[in-house]
């Protein structure tokens, strides 16, 4: 059973039903920590992937893509500050035993049956080997679930649905139902919420980036109606993990993308 935690050091406000926990100190992240830098699935000092034990490790998929970016890749965005610091806020608000790390982790190794959730960014440059493809949906399909965020736009939805139509060919893309458990499973969740990226966040004004106006939150379905694939577009949640600690950037954004990722967690380790 998760346990409640007491207020810990997370510049966030964090709203369950009608009762609000103000956890308002701000934590330091080490300065070795840069938005796309860290380290690779194949360097040992980004993780210890011998060291087990840990009741959750929040896992990034490492794929191959249309075109380099930076030193990794696109799957790299945000990485790995966003991920430790969104490790911070899961175990404080919830008491899951998580990894404090990154876990970076190719869609085609099969180390990634280890974990139960996978989190993707900038599917819209995804370009999949067939060894990727078949590593993600045997994944998938044994009990897995992928999270994607941060694409925009109708032409990185072109392109991630084409990817998605390779990996689970006949599986339809839906609207995930406001009444869905994951929405309610932690954090009750009334609206979806466009989280900006630190910049538009910063400026305030206009959310959106391309010409993705509107957020969605959507899903992969099995036959018996297992999720899959939850699918954040039109979003950035690894954005306001990533400058929660950040006084100038929008806490209402850090907040609702708190609250859903820590929803996605729960209901993932919990189905």
């Amino acid at each position: 059973m998760l346990q409640r935690l007491a207020p810990s050091p997370i510049r966030i406000l964090v709203l369950r039903g009608r009762a609000m926990v103000a956890l308002l100190s701000i934590w330091t992240v080490s300065s070795g920590v840069a938005q796309t830098g860290g380290g690779s699935p194949d360097d040992p000092a980004a993780i210890d992937r011998h060291t087990r034990g840990r009741a959750f490790y929040f896992t990034r998929a490492v794929y191959t893509d249309v075109e380099r970016r930076g030193r990794f890749g696109w799957w790299s965005v945000d990485y790995p500050k966003a991920d430790r610091q969104f490790l911070m806020g899961l175990t404080r608000l919830t008491g899951i035993d998580a990894h404090h790390s990154e876990n970076p982790v190719r869609l085609d190794d099969p180390e990634l049956r280890r974990y139960p959730l996978v989190y993707a960014v900038e599917v819209g440059h995804m370009a999949l080997t067939e060894a990727e493809r078949t590593g993600l949906r045997n994944y998938l399909l044994a009990g897995g679930i992928l999270l994607v965020d941060d694409f925009w736009g109708s032409w990185e939805w072109a392109n991630f649905q084409s990817e998605m139509a390779q990996v689970l060919p006949g599986y339809p893309i839906v609207d995930l139902p406001a009444d869905h458990p994951l929405l309610h499973v932690f954090y009750d969740l009334a609206e979806i919420v466009q989280v900006p990226n630190v910049g538009l966040g910063r400026a305030g004004g206009r959310t959106w980036e391309k010409d993705g106006y509107t957020p969605a939150l959507r899903g992969i379905f099995d036959g018996h109606g297992r999720l899959l694939v939850v699918i954040n577009w039109n979003s950035d949640l690894g954005d306001a993990w990533e400058w929660a600690e950040d006084p100038s950037y929008p806490i209402r954004f850090s907040n609702f993308a708190y609250q859903l990722g820590v929803n996605v967690i729960v209901y993932a380790m919990s189905h």
